[in-house]
Order: structure tokens, then C-alpha cells, then sequence
């Protein structure tokens, strides 16, 4: 049984909308019908199959079904969700886990577009969580630039913490390169979260695109720890999740509320990530960003100072008082 302290820490957190959309196992409705009781109309959501004038019905279903490349011209059945009439779809949008209570002050979503090998992190001062997706070179071919082993190794990570949480997503061969930069940064691995893959119809990966020997239905993200946090939350949420993958690299949303729920109220940086990785109290650096967007007045500041035209992409130029240091 959890304690009265535990019970208040979960209600804290718990969502706003109160609850969630089910998905029917069954898939389709016309599959529910024919198995289920008649009688009573299910109410959780279905699937409704796509058929098109270059569907083959007799292939069966896409391996990729919604991250198919080529659903304008696949020959499989692809699907989409048939919503009930009452049912707004962003109901069934994830739910970032964001505390239901609206006691907390979020700061805007911050980004900066930028080539992480070089950017002067000082301007952004410290963080109580860092999230990172590095395009590690796992010897396949992938739909974006990757970087070499001793790039990964030489990031300015120790200087984004003093002290704090580090979530690194590896895969394939990066896990033990993963290990080993949490290690050359400053940090203590302490645990380890599991993202199991569902494809569209929330039912097991089996395809994945990565693997050499067996197809990938999971990924890593190794936990760290650096020095001596303080205001964190033990015991909130487990090392699985399940989650439906989207287009590449795109991680499961339920990862945010995880660390807000670890970490309520901090500063949280993400490194790589894209536009869709922006959040409240999260500042985001990558190179496929769209410009520059800060609100914290003293990191406007110093991040003017530092660059003046705003370009973040090549290495900035040290004044000469710089240089003598």
C-alpha cells in the first residue's frame, strides 16, 4: 500500500483531462462485431482500414502501416482511427504528463539552431536535467548526418550541469559508447528505461528498420547522475514504455512527463532535437531548428553578447580580451 506522502505525490501529478482513451483489441469494429457481444456497442476506439484503388486486400496489412514511405502507392492495407462522433481527436493525443494542478509557472519553449560541436553552452548557464538523442554513427544507413565516436566524446555536456539527471537514448553499437561518455562527462549510470515500440494498431513492433541481426522493437535511454540533486521525486514512474512509434527518431511524448515528474519545475535542456522536441520549461538546441528563440532575459543577454548575428552554425569568433585568457 503506497503511503499518504506517496498518494499526495501521485495525485499532484496527475493528469488534468482525468482519463484516457482505450483502443479495442479487436482492431476494426467490423472485427469487434464479429467476436463481441452484439448487443452492447463498444466504446473504446477502432481502426478503420484504408483501401485505395492500388490496394492489394489479399497482401494483408503494411508492415509500417502510418510509417509507411510510400503510402500513395503500397500495395497493403494501411489504417486510420475511426473516431466516434462525440469524441474531439485531441482527446486521444498523448498526454505529455504535465501536473494537472496549474500551480506550476512554465517557462516558454526555448530553442536555438545550432552545431552543437562548437556552440559556447556558457550563455546558457546550468540545467537540472539534460535529454539527449545524438545521431550516433550505428554503421547503417539513416536519413540524417551522423557524428563520429570521438565528436560524441569531446561535448561540452559537463558544462551544461553541476549537478542533475542525464537521459541518453542509445541504440545498436552506441549503447557501450553511450556508457562510456556518461562516464568521460561526469556521470553515474543509476538506471535504464525501456522503450517498447507498438506500431499503429498498438500491437508489437515486428519490423523494426534498425537491427543487424534482429529487428529492433525497442530502444535505450541510460539514466545518470552527477553530484547531488536536490528536489527530485523517487518512485513516481517505472523504467518501461510503451509507446506507438512515429516518424524517425521521434521519441514517445510520455518521456516528458516522466522527468517533469522526476524534476518538477527545473531548468531541462534537450540536445539534437527537432521542432517537435520543443516544450514549456525545456530549452532545445539542434541544427534542424528553425532560428533562435529565447524568453530568459539574462540568457538573451549573454547569448547576443556572444553572437551577435545570431548564427550559431559555424564557430563564433573570440575577442581579442577572450583570446588572453
Amino acid at each position: 500500500m503506497p503511503t499518504a506522502k506517496e498518494q499526495s505525490l501521485a495525485e499532484k501529478f496527475k493528469s488534468a483531462s482525468g482519463t484516457v482513451q482505450e483502443f479495442c483489441p479487436h482492431g476494426t469494429r467490423q472485427d469487434c462485431e464479429r467476436v463481441g457481444n452484439n448487443t452492447v456497442r463498444c466504446s473504446k476506439l477502432h481502426f478503420r482500414r484504408l483501401i485505395n484503388k492500388h490496394t492489394d486486400e489479399s497482401l494483408g496489412d503494411c508492415s509500417f502501416l502510418n510509417t509507411c514511405f510510400h503510402m500513395d502507392t503500397c500495395k497493403y492495407v494501411h489504417y486510420e482511427i475511426e473516431y466516434p462522433p462525440t469524441l474531439d481527436k485531441t482527446a486521444s493525443a498523448p498526454n505529455k504528463g504535465l501536473r494537472g494542478d496549474n500551480t506550476m509557472t512554465l517557462i516558454q519553449p526555448q530553442w536555438v539552431q545550432c552545431d552543437l560541436r562548437s556552440l559556447d553552452i556558457d550563455v546558457l548557464g546550468k540545467f537540472a536535467v539534460i535529454m539527449a538523442d545524438p545521431p550516433w554513427d550505428i554503421h547503417m544507413e539513416l536519413p540524417y548526418g551522423t557524428m563520429q565516436d570521438d565528436e560524441m566524446r569531446k561535448l561540452n555536456v559537463p558544462g551544461l550541469q553541476d549537478d542533475g539527471f542525464i537521459f541518453l537514448w542509445v541504440t545498436g553499437r552506441a549503447m557501450e559508447l553511450g556508457r562510456e561518455c556518461l562516464q568521460l562527462w561526469g556521470y553515474k549510470q543509476v538506471d535504464e528505461i525501456i522503450w517498447v515500440k507498438t506500431n499503429q494498431l498498438q500491437r508489437l513492433i515486428r519490423t523494426g528498420r534498425t537491427g543487424h541481426w534482429l529487428n529492433h522493437g525497442k530502444e535505450h535511454c541510460l539514466v545518470g547522475v552527477k553530484g547531488d540533486p536536490a528536489g527530485y521525486n523517487r518512485g513516481l514512474d517505472c523504467d518501461v514504455i510503451v509507446a506507438e512509434v512515429r516518424e524517425t527518431s521521434h521519441k514517445p511524448d510520455e518521456i516528458y512527463g516522466l522527468i517533469e515528474r522526476l524534476s518538477p519545475g527545473t531548468r531541462k535542456i534537450e540536445l539534437f532535437g527537432r521542432m517537435h522536441n520543443v516544450q514549456p520549461n525545456w530549452t532545445t538546441l539542434g541544427n534542424q531548428l528553425d532560428g533562435v528563440n529565447l524568453v530568459e532575459p539574462d540568457i538573451i543577454e549573454r547569448f547576443n553578447t556572444a553572437y551577435p548575428d545570431g548564427n550559431c552554425m559555424k564557430p563564433r569568433e573570440k575577442k581579442p580580451a577572450e583570446m588572453k585568457r
